[in-house]
Order: structure tokens, then C-alpha cells, then sequence
């Protein structure tokens, strides 16, 4: 999968779409998701052009992917998720169905959020 720069995300770093905004730093950006899959449901994204977690921790500077994942981090324990628990995920691939060529790490909480898989058996 090839980086698109007019992805969502893309535009939603360019300020061309809103966001409902959690928090920003120089690294990063988390916003609400606008289809929540549980209470809550905030996707962080990494500042820059990076279409998955294999191309950005390959080809990202070392202080981008250390603020990134220190920012996942502070959103959980800004949205209180710390004692209760969360789930992080980020898809790579169709496989994975990842649906924006753009990293992006989703914070789940807010409920007990089940097995992680569905067994196909």
C-alpha cells in the first residue's frame, strides 16, 4: 500500500477536515473516531507521511517514534483508561483490513472489550 497524501488523516493534519481533537503535540494528533466501536475510541496518528507501523518504525527518526508512542501513552492516561484498561491497535494491511494508508493507533476503553480475535475456527 502506497502513501496517499490525500487521505483523511493527510487532510485532517493539514487542518482541510475537522477533527473532534483529544490532544496534539509536535508528534502526534489523537481525535475522536467518528464510528466509535466502544466508549471510547480515540485514534492517534503520527505527524508525517507514514502509511503503517512496519513503514514508520523502519523509515521514521527515532524521536518521532518515541514522542508517537509516548503520546498513545498520555491520551490513555488523559482519558482515564489507565486503572480500568484499554486496547491498542493498529492494522497493517489487507489482511489487517487497514482502510487509511496513514499509521494510526486506535485507544479502545471505556468497557470490557471482550477476545481480542473472533476464532474462525
Amino acid at each position: 500500500m502506497a502513501y496517499d497524501p490525500d487521505n483523511v488523516f493527510a487532510k485532517i493534519l493539514r487542518g482541510e477536515l475537522p477533527c473532534n481533537k483529544v490532544y496534539e503535540n509536535e508528534h502526534a494528533l489523537a481525535f475522536h473516531d467518528i464510528h466509535p466501536q466502544a466508549p471510547v475510541h480515540v485514534l492517534v496518528i503520527p505527524k508525517g507521511e507514514y502509511v503503517s507501523m512496519e513503514d514508520f518504525t523502519a523509515n521514521a527518526p527515532d524521536d518521532l517514534v518515541l514522542g508517537f508512542f509516548r503520546t498513545v501513552g498520555h491520551v490513555a492516561r488523559e482519558l482515564g483508561l489507565s486503572d480500568p484498561g484499554f486496547r491498542i491497535l493498529a492494522n497493517h494491511g489487507a489482511d489487517a483490513h487497514q482502510e487509511v494508508p496513514h499509521l494510526h493507533v486506535h485507544i479502545f476503553g471505556g468497557r470490557p472489550l471482550g477476545a481480542m480475535l473472533v476464532n474462525a475456527g
